[in-house]
């Protein structure tokens, strides 16, 4: 949960820098988890109340995340040493995609590059301690 908070609260619209695995799918985790319960719980007021205007909260929760997930996938490929422009490269049909996951499962490019210092370098575990506590 501290990986997701963090990602909302710090790198909300952060294009710049990098993202290690971790931090890329814990956010997908929760997200997920997140999206399942808020499309489960209204999907069913929706249907005992027949309302489907009840799911535009559901909406809200989908394009709210739209501009942070973007930046963590920009950020994870920064960390395989990959340009953020690399996302489009899922537009190629089934093998964009397969590619842009096998990315985001790769390991971090060692040592430093041109988007910053690796994120898994020593010391940079305290940071994620401090989220939700403040």
């Amino acid at each position: 949960m501290k990986w997701y908070l963090k990602v909302l609260k710090e790198h909300y619209a952060d294009f710049s820098g990098r993202a290690r695995r971790e931090e890329f799918w814990m956010f997908q985790l929760f997200n997920l988890i997140f999206m399942f319960v808020i499309f489960g719980v209204l999907g069913g007021i929706a249907a005992v109340l027949e309302s489907p205007f009840i799911m535009f909260i559901g909406y809200i929760y989908v394009f709210a995340i739209i501009i942070p997930g973007l930046a963590l996938v920009v950020r994870r490929l920064h960390d395989v040493g990959k340009s953020g422009w690399f996302f489009l490269i899922q537009l190629i049909p089934l093998v964009g995609s397969i590619w842009l996951l096998v990315l985001e499962c790769t390991d971090s490019q060692h040592g430093p590059n041109k988007w910053g210092e690796n994120p898994k370098g020593i010391g940079n575990d305290s940071a994620i301690e401090k989220i939700g506590k403040e």
